[in-house]
């Protein structure tokens, strides 16, 4: 999601790339879990999330729709986020002990919590939203180990990939035809999200060739 903001208003008015170090540490989330509640429909999920989603639970595309995903429009691209419960407005991964029932393969948004992203030149830096995290940050983390994504450098070159491909359709969706606009999104839905990944093949390569 394409945000126009002012970063010094939200942030700590550094940039940080994946080797530095930031005060991130809130000793494990303890007694904690309020950014797991009333997100909305604002944790968009991208094709590795739903990848490890797949791998994580066993279960296809279809059947995370059914209970814990659901699609919403993005900057005019239908892409899939997080669900709310119902009554609850808490993630429906939340457990009835206030932690995250899918932790090892949470998605990509929630493992760079409280830190954001901003993108420049194909590429992108990092930022600590200081007013996002209930807990007081008390140490400092390497932001490679609180981003806890294996083949790191992969995964930061994806990311690249896929934010500017979303943001070229972007830029020309206002001037779309709302038929051809509806049939982008939907090559997207079907190409990078509906289409099952072999979760025992490299998540990579089967990006790469989707992309092209």
């Amino acid at each position: 999601m394409l945000r126009d903001i002012d970063i010094k208003e939200i942030s700590d008015g550094k940039l940080y790339d994946i080797n530095d170090m930031a005060k991130l540490g809130v000793d494990d989330c303890s007694g904690c879990h309020a950014c797991c509640c009333g997100m909305g429909d604002t944790i968009t999920l991208d094709p590795y999330d739903v990848y490890r989603l797949e791998k994580g639970l066993n279960k296809s595309f279809e059947e995370l729709l059914s209970g814990h995903l659901e699609l919403r429009v993005a900057d005019g691209i239908i892409l899939p986020c997080l669900s709310m419960k119902t009554g609850a407005d808490s993630c429906t991964f939340l457990n009835e002990n206030g932690r995250c029932s899918i932790h090892a393969f949470r998605p990509g948004i929630c493992r760079l919590f409280p830190l954001g992203r901003i993108f420049d030149n194909n590429s992108h830096k990092y930022f600590l939203q200081v007013h996002e995290c209930h807990k007081e940050r008390q140490t400092k983390i390497k932001l490679k180990k609180w981003i806890d994504t294996p083949e790191l450098g992969k995964y930061e070159n994806y990311i690249d990939k896929w934010h500017y491909f979303l943001k070229e359709i972007t830029d020309k969706a206002p001037q779309m035809p709302a038929e051809e606009l509806k049939a982008v999104n939907m090559k997207i839905l079907q190409t990078f999200f509906m289409t099952p990944y072999d979760t025992n093949t490299d998540f990579y390569e089967q990006f790469e060739t989707r992309l092209s």
